[in-house]
């Protein structure tokens, strides 16, 4: 029996690579929650294959999930790996190359037989498990396949259903090798497979076969343990950036008394949501799945007319489509949000892949002069204060907003130190009363201060008035086609946007001096790779510092301010340059971007090289 000591290590980044049919997800999905539970400080990248269902043993097939976890505090899913666990020739070909010199490689014998590594374009003959084209690696072949049959060799279930478990003797071993106990996974199954004890067993008794197998086996000579992280104090979760932005839709709910409406069609990566809102009807959600983006987005606007809130989720091929609607919610200047999970594009794109490839179209995206509020989500956690406060403006401004989120987020997962809800903050709703004097015509247009309009809810005694998308006069609301008005109307809607300036936090810097030589401005998904470089960088003496936007449209009134206080902005961005044109318009600043475009996270390194390229 294995007896070798437990060494402790500070940082771990382990990916999980193998055929869509593999379980991978499944997999780092409940390593995931082990971690957590263990109060480690995680952050996860699921990495989906771009085919609903690529031919078994392809490169397009191939499914990965990494997690990073470590007992300091960590900000993204790290930049290469200390172990791949690779069930496929393919899993490997696809992943080789993010896994550190020197990294550890755990590989399933069966998945490198002569039909897979064809299927991975393997030159004939080779086999990187036996040529020595892995001899900067240590490598583990483990026939996981064959002792997962052996486990199974009473079960009843046919072939198939016994290789579906496999994943569990992964999970089982890696257990053993981080000095885990099962009981988080044991429940899941439980719970799980709660009506199928055939299926129930099989995957126990594989995943306590993995487990003794690291005990057993003399081939590991080390197991590892990572303590817990030094974090504030409270209770926390795993979550993911989806479950965040419904549970911040919940809450808002909640917080302003409004029931909560979901239109919506079915987009990846944004249908989680749709999933995780129709659980929850005891709140007073409803969800809707239209038949396509323009009746999921009017269905909204319906429901927002009539006094609930409105809601609709998409991607980036939704949101063109929902424009003309939101048009129409601008028009009648009602709360309504928009999200929009975005992905890889033009047009269907990468619809697996993450990009911030919609910023200018949540600016411009529509015809005529339409200004909407823009917010946007930076770690997954922050996708439920994000949307509250998406939530807010919206109904306190009488305006639809965007809310930005992308997959990385969508997807990913961190710990979330969850609120007590007496914590947040009620959010204010203003229906127009009733009226009992019908003498005068009821001016729907009327303004307050911030040039927000009354919410008539319709069959109320007194507020009838005319809606719809033709231009409306000042204060009467009636169809206009003075021209004089027109020009008024519109600039009135931009100037109701940006006087949401007033109502929002000045803008602060994340880290670093508050002038000096170099500014790295970001927005969504990038936080956690700037705070890494400018972390580091600080840590050995230069002069830079970060700032992250979650308000894209206003900006906070001090942005500019900020700028000016920096000898060099870099704008950092996973598209090719689009807030930095929105920076440059607004600002003047001769700002440098740094664009990657790939459909995968930015990295920390990479950052590192450009930040010292300008200092």
């Amino acid at each position: 029996m294995n007896t070798d000591s437990v060494q402790q290590l500070d940082d771990v980044v382990i990916k999980f690579a193998g055929d869509s049919g593999d379980g991978m997800q499944l997999t780092g999905s409940q390593f995931t929650n082990n971690t957590a539970l263990l109060g480690i400080d995680l952050s996860t990248f699921p990495d989906f294959p771009a085919e609903i269902r690529a031919p078994q043993g392809t490169l397009p097939g191939v499914s990965g999930f990494q997690l990073h976890f470590s007992s300091n505090r960590i900000y993204t899913a790290g930049d290469s790996c200390d172990v791949l666990v690779a069930m496929n020739a393919a899993a490997l070909k696809t992943n080789l190359k993010s896994l550190k010199k020197g990294g550890a490689i755990i590989a399933n014998a069966d998945g490198f037989d002569v039909k897979n590594l064809r299927l991975a374009n393997y030159p004939e003959g080779e086999n990187p498990l036996e040529d020595g084209l892995l001899q900067d690696y240590n490598v583990h072949v483990i026939d996981i396949t064959k002792m997962t049959r052996e486990v199974l060799k009473d079960s009843p279930l046919g072939m198939k259903e016994k290789d579906r478990a496999k994943n569990m003797f992964v999970l089982g071993f890696l257990y053993w090798m981080y000095d885990r106990d099962m009981e988080s996974t044991i429940s899941f199954l439980n719970t799980k497979f709660s009506k199928a004890a055939d299926i129930l067993e099989s995957n126990l008794n594989v995943l306590k076969a993995g487990y003794h197998f690291g005990e057993t086996t003399e081939a590991f000579g080390s197991r590892y343990h990572i303590s817990k992280a030094r974090m504030e104090p409270g209770r926390y979760r795993s979550i993911t950036g989806n479950t965040a932005l419904a549970y911040g839709l919940i809450a808002a709910s909640q917080q302003s008394g409004l029931p909560l409406f979901l239109g919506s069609y079915p987009i990846t990566p944004a249908s989680d949501i749709l999933h995780e809102l129709s659980k929850h009807k005891n709140f007073g959600v409803r969800t809707f799945q239209a038949e396509d983006e323009i009746a999921g987005i009017s269905s909204a606007i319906g429901a927002s007319y009539g006094g609930q809130m409105g809601i609709t989720t998409t991607s980036g091929p939704g949101m063109a489509l929902k424009s003309e609607a939101m048009g129409l919610a601008v028009m009648l200047e009602i709360p309504l949000l928009i999200m929009d999970i975005q992905r890889g594009g033009p047009s269907t794109g990468l619809p697996t892949k993450t990009e911030q490839s919609d910023l200018l179209q949540a600016y411009y995206g529509r015809n005529g002069e339409c200004p909407m509020p823009v917010v946007a989500a930076c770690t997954p956690s922050d996708c439920f204060n994000t949307v509250f406060e998406a939530f807010r403006i919206s109904v306190q401004h009488m305006t639809p907003v965007i809310f930005l989120s992308d997959g990385y987020l969508a997807n990913g997962a961190e710990p979330w130190h969850f609120p007590n809800s007496a914590e947040l903050p009620k959010i204010k709703v203003n229906f127009k009363p009733a009226r009992e004097n019908e003498e005068e015509l009821f001016q729907p247009y009327v303004r307050d201060e911030n040039l927000v309009r009354a919410w008539a809810i319709p069959g109320t005694k007194g507020l009838e008035h005319r809606i719809g998308g033709l231009e409306k006069q000042h204060i009467t609301g009636n169809v206009s086609y003075d021209p004089e008005n027109h020009q008024l109307m519109v600039k009135i809607r931009q100037e109701k946007v940006d006087k949401i300036a007033d109502d929002i936090p000045l803008q602060t810097i994340d880290h670093g001096p508050e002038s000096g030589k170099v500014l790295v401005l970001g927005w969504g998904s990038t936080y956690g790779a700037i705070k890494s470089a400018v972390n580091e960088l600080l840590a050995d003496g230069f002069s830079v510092a970060h700032a992250h936007l979650r308000y894209l449209r206003p900006f906070p009134k001090n942005l500019g301010t900020i700028l000016k206080n920096y000898e060099k902005v870099l704008i950092p961005e996973m598209n090719n340059g689009q807030l930095i044109k929105i920076i440059r318009d607004q600002f003047l600043t001769d700002a440098t971007g740094y664009n990657k475009i790939m459909g995968i996270p930015m990295t920390k390194q990479e950052l590192v090289v450009k930040i010292r390229e300008l200092l």
